[in-house]
């Protein structure tokens, strides 16, 4: 083998090393973790519901005063 076959075997090989090492470099990495913290959930559901009880409560009082109104 020449001395010029040498050199660009030897340039090859270290493009192909350069390449594999920027590729490696960029591989993008995802790390999922719980939170240390607990997660907290405000649902105002008590407020809903008295708001149905009300309603409902209105209405059969206003039934129960107009029996004839249907």
């Amino acid at each position: 083998m020449n001395q010029t076959g040498i050199l660009k075997r030897s340039a090859l090989s270290l493009l192909l090393a350069l390449g594999v090492t920027v590729t490696t470099a960029c591989t993008p990495t995802v790390a999922v973790q719980a939170p240390s913290e607990p997660i907290t959930v405000n649902l105002n559901v008590k407020i809903e519901h008295e708001i149905r009880v009300k309603v409902d409560k209105e209405l059969d009082d206003l039934f129960e005063d107009k029996e004839g109104i249907f």
